[in-house]
């Protein structure tokens, strides 16, 4: 996911009101701040920071809609936040309490709040692609240049075949999987028709053979070090990937696609759960 690095002074900047407050629980995405934010937010504040993360929706989900969470705040997408927010699980953001709050993209805010009415429970902080990261040589020793660049990489079974040696690897997320294999199909990535999901499941089946691995967050080091050459994934971790492989000069170039065909773009939001011990 496209990481906007927060520093450990904007952190404090928004920290200043707490002063009465010892801790703040926060869980988000994994590789979602810099080394230092959490020490740097902790010596300017005086606030204990515990930090817990997760790598998919899924598993924010299940804790969310189990309740008594004990987070202060979380990190969800927009479309998981929306469905959990008409489920009770969050508070109203106090706009006015937030001094930085004008400073967030006003057109941003519009997208985001199709599905957050009036941004009411939640403030945008990362945006983000779904596509593809690749390594550049082995792709190139295996495929055609035209399947380069489109999800044929992965979607097209006998273009997989061929990229299955050095290691094809997948989102362990429903919610990102199905969307571009129904847009691939030519339907709406959004569907909900049972028709159109059975379509969908039969592609996912179609390539299963010669997909190494679904998970969320592996590939990252995985694509970096050449353990495998092709990975669905979320924007920021494949840059990360990139950068990794460029940082390590092994012989290993890491390139980063948003597939031809179109792909997903997100926003994973800041909430506060209404439950949270600690909402100042």
């Amino acid at each position: 996911m496209t990481k906007l690095i927060w520093t450990a002074g904007a952190l404090a900047s928004l920290a200043a009101p707490l002063a009465a407050q010892e801790e703040l629980n926060v869980y988000n995405w994994s590789d979602y701040v810099a080394e230092d934010t959490i020490s740097g937010f902790e010596e300017k504040t005086g606030i204990e920071v515990n930090y817990d993360v997760f790598d998919s929706n899924e598993v924010l989900e299940a804790k969310m809609l189990t309740g008594s969470t004990g987070y202060d705040v979380v990190v969800p997408s927009i479309e998981f936040m929306a469905r959990q927010a008409q489920a009770g699980v969050f508070a109203e953001i106090d706009k006015e309490a937030l001094s930085n709050y004008g400073n967030l993209d006003p057109e941003i805010l519009k997208v985001v709040a199709v599905n957050d009415p009036g941004n009411t429970y939640g403030v945008p902080y990362m945006m983000f692609t779904t596509g593809i990261g690749y390594d550049v040589n082995k792709v190139a020793e295996r495929i055609e240049a035209d399947k380069i660049g489109s999800w044929d990489m992965v979607f097209d079974p006998e273009t997989a075949a061929k990229l299955a040696d050095c290691g094809i690897t997948m989102l362990d997320s429903p919610s990102e999987m199905v969307a571009p294999a129904l847009n691939y199909l030519g339907l709406d990535p959004n569907s909900e028709d049972a028709g159109d999901l059975e379509q969908a499941k039969e592609l996912l089946l179609s390539i299963r053979p010669h997909v190494r691995y679904f998970h969320s967050s592996q590939y990252i080091n995985d694509l970096a070090n050449g353990e495998v050459c092709v990975s669905v994934g979320y924007s920021g971790d494949l840059l990360q990937a990139r950068d990794r492989a460029s940082e390590a000069d092994q012989g290993v170039e890491i390139a980063y696609a948003i597939p031809r065909e179109g792909a997903q773009v997100g926003f994973d939001m800041l909430a506060i759960p209404a439950d949270a011990p600690n909402p100042e």
